[in-house]
């Protein structure tokens, strides 16, 4: 095991924890910064949990920080108030705030690593031409339960749940949240397979022991 194998993933939770804690400072609306960061609340512990068991790959732990600050900044200032998201609108003269968009891409960036990396190690389709498809599949459904949050959110909070919805006036927001995450797990696979190939470990080997990334 590399010393960065070791240390990375600490580093990483570290710097989660911290912007989480910044985030919960003063945000935009507390209720829509639960509801975004509920997934980081979540996940923290349960990778901590599983890590002996289930050491995840450098590359998905840098991905999965990504998305995490993603979340958490979304959180913070809603994702239709975000500074980034407001820079991007005025430098391309944009008719709303992106900043959701690069969210939605995100869920499918990600999660596509992340179920690759469980589908390779847990299932008997490493190397299966149906690896591919069925993870972009899964993402797909996931982005499709996140929107049926989102309307049930919608149902129980009315207006008070604008700030979670971040539709911004678009008709066909959901669509679009839908297929940017269909686009973000392709993208991924195109991008990232050969080099998380290289990081996962060998079949029928057990991965080395990598203590728990405990911040």
């Amino acid at each position: 095991m590399t010393r960065a194998r070791a240390v990375v993933p600490k580093l990483l939770l570290g710097l989660v924890l911290v912007a989480l804690v910044l985030s919960g400072i003063d945000p935009y609306d507390r209720l829509t910064w639960l509801l975004e960061t509920v997934w980081v609340i979540v996940g923290v512990p349960l990778v901590l949990v599983t890590w002996r068991r289930f050491p995840l790959t450098t590359l998905l732990c840098c991905l999965l920080t990504v998305h995490a600050l993603i979340l958490i900044a979304g959180g913070h200032w809603t994702y239709a108030r975000t500074p980034l998201g407001d820079w991007v609108r005025d430098a391309l003269d944009l008719s709303r705030n992106p900043y959701d968009r690069l969210g939605h891409f995100a869920q499918g960036f990600v999660p596509a690593i992340l179920v690759r990396e469980i589908l390779v190690r847990r299932s008997p389709l490493r190397g299966s031409r149906w690896l591919a498809p069925l993870t972009v599949c899964a993402c797909l459904a996931f982005s499709a339960f996140f929107e049926m949050i989102e309307w049930w959110a919608a149902l129980a909070g009315g207006s008070a749940a604008d700030d979670f919805l971040a539709t911004q006036g678009d008709v066909w927001d959901t669509q679009w949240d839908m297929f940017l995450a269909l686009v973000g797990a392709t993208t991924s696979l195109a991008l990232l397979r050969r080099w998380h190939d290289r990081q996962l470990p060998a079949p029928d080997a057990r991965p080395a022991a990598v203590p728990a990334p405990v911040a």
